[in-house]
């Protein structure tokens, strides 16, 4: 992802920047709902906020209906960047695609969502890789 973006002018990337970008698209989001999605802290979206707003992606603003809540919202140049984002993702997964063979990146898959969804996702994964009937 890093070489990628660099080639494309953004040398700055992060690796929460590819979850925060590919969010924000859809339009703006509190910083809580962030936090949630990155699977961190409030705190801490705050401080992915931040640096996509010294960066220059994003900017925040009250949000209008409640002024507790402060919305994360995408510059011009941050819409550009997650595009760039979402196309790399994309070319990249178009990539590994070519590479492996569906029953692998199935199997794949599965481990990974077993590893990070615990013991339900356990069963869930047997089941995926089973072959039908």
């Amino acid at each position: 992802m890093a070489s990628r973006l660099g080639q494309l002018g953004y040398a700055d990337y992060r690796r929460s920047d590819a979850a925060a970008m590919r969010l924000l698209r859809r339009g703006p989001v509190p910083v809580g709902r962030l936090g949630s999605v990155l699977g961190v802290t409030r705190q801490a979206a705050r401080k992915v906020a931040d640096g996509l707003e010294q960066r220059g992606y994003v900017r925040t603003e009250r949000d209008a209906r409640d002024s507790r809540r402060l919305n994360v919202v995408l510059t011009p140049s941050g819409s550009a960047y997650a595009q760039a984002v979402v196309d790399v993702i994309d070319a990249l997964n178009r990539e590994l695609g070519q590479r492996v063979d569906l029953a692998q990146l199935i199997a794949a898959d599965a481990v990974l969502r077993a590893a990070i969804d615990g013991e339900g996702a356990r069963e869930r994964a047997a089941r995926a890789v089973r072959p039908p009937g």
